[in-house]
């Protein structure tokens, strides 16, 4: 029975948000979290851009260290074979990435209005075919192409494409609505009609100008499952992402758990999902994004399970589930982080001494693996992020020192 993984692209197109960032300290606990979660797989980056090189060793060397459970990392390039070559050449220890995305845009409004003449149809499939054999040359396990602009790609070419991409070595294809203008009918016949014809499966990436990500990722996953194929979800945390967002990893979850006629189709996620981890997650990404979780954000938001009317809250009174689809309790507890505590507190920082560092991590009960190198790992993490660190952080410092001093290359000889 075909299964449904999710993909998640924080770590690619979330952090492309205009008006928004992360340090790579905050790209590595995103890494923790979906680990924490049971996703599949993490698109972490560009690995053929210099400044995030120290970055993706890190993330390779924390993989190893199993700091990530069983999450499997990718990395970005555009479908190019000189992009996908340089990428390879970032490795820790020995270790290079072994999952990759590549794209190049495939629709004839691209091709005139961005390539400009440039590129032709031909020419796409050549750097499409070329960038895939570069990267299993390479030792890459699962190489995914990109079709930017699938949605408005005509049928037969976008299934050209994707022939030609499996044929150079390609495990999937990834359709992307790029301008967010698909609708779940359409994508759903769309996904079912290429995933039969190429044979592999036809991955999501949706997003959300019309407020329809999640629809449509959910749609195009059953399109993939009605063709026989495992369905690959493109997620974003909190629907983070370009413009309007990308279709949001707790929402997508959820619809295929408690979604009303799905559960009875026999559809299973292929991997493991603890949502018992889902608000630290949602919670911890709004501060370190610095972008507030609207009160109405499903399932975290501050009003996702609060009654007020009469009748709403004399029946979940009641019994929670007359007005509630799902138990709160399941997304398990709200963060309570040392640095959020009223009054007098002692915290540890980019200024902070030995005392504070060990009066924290006692308190917090965590006994650091390198003391002295977990001491100055938190002071270079805080001045990374520009704000007090959480506990999780403070855990995972703790526990790795050796493999996240990778980001900071020649501070900490």
């Amino acid at each position: 029975m075909p299964q449904i993984h999710f993909l998640d692209v924080t770590n690619r197109d979330g952090v492309q948000t205009a008006r928004t960032g992360l340090s790579k300290f905050g790209k590595t606990m995103v890494n923790f979290y979906l680990g924490r979660l049971g996703v599949a797989q993490s698109e972490i980056g560009f690995p053929f851009l210099f400044h995030e090189a120290p970055y993706v060793r890190a993330q390779i060397a924390l993989a190893e260290a199993g700091a990530f459970g069983g999450l499997r990392l990718s990395g970005w390039c555009r479908g190019v074979a000189a992009d996908v070559e340089k990428a390879a050449e970032v490795r820790a220890g020995g270790t290079g990435l072994a999952h990759y995305n590549l794209s190049i845009s495939t629709s004839d409004y691209m091709i005139a209005n961005k390539f400009r003449g440039r590129l032709d149809r031909a020419a796409i499939i050549r750097e499409a075919a070329a960038a895939v054999r570069a990267a299993k040359a390479a030792g890459a396990e699962t190489v995914g192409v990109n079709a930017e602009d699938g949605s408005r790609t005509d049928d037969g070419f976008l299934k050209e494409f994707a022939l030609a991409a499996k044929e150079a070595g390609a495990d999937r294809v990834r359709y992307c609505d790029t301008i967010g203008g698909d609708t779940p009918d359409r994508i759903r016949a769309r996904f079912a009609e290429l995933a039969s014809a190429v044979g592999m499966p036809v991955e999501t990436h949706c997003h959300n100008d019309l407020g329809l990500a999640v629809a449509n990722s959910v749609s195009g996953a059953l399109g993939d499952l009605e063709a026989g194929q495992d369905a690959w979800i493109n997620t974003c945390v909190n629907g983070i992402g370009e413009r309007s967002g990308n279709a949001d990893l707790l929402s997508t979850i959820l619809a295929f758990r408690h979604g009303f006629g799905l559960r009875e189709r026999g559809i299973e996620f292929g991997d493991p999902i603890d949502l018992s981890w889902a608000r630290r997650f949602a919670l911890w990404a709004s501060y370190a994004f610095g972008q507030p979780l609207p009160y109405n954000q499903v399932g975290v938001g501050r009003n996702a399970f609060a009654h007020e009317s009469g009748i709403h809250a004399d029946g979940a009174l009641k019994d929670h589930g007359n007005y509630e689809l799902y138990d709160e309790e399941t997304l398990g507890p709200f963060p309570d982080d040392w640095h959020t505590r009223p009054g007098r507190v002692v915290l540890t920082g980019e200024y902070g001494g030995k005392a504070g560092f060990r009066h924290v991590m006692d308190e917090l009960g965590i006994e650091p693996v390198e003391e002295d190198l977990a001491f100055r790992l938190v002071q270079l993490c805080n001045a990374q992020t520009g704000r007090p660190l959480t506990d999780d952080e403070l855990r995972l410092i703790a526990r790795h020192p050796r493999e996240l001093s990778l980001l900071f290359p020649g501070q900490l000889d």
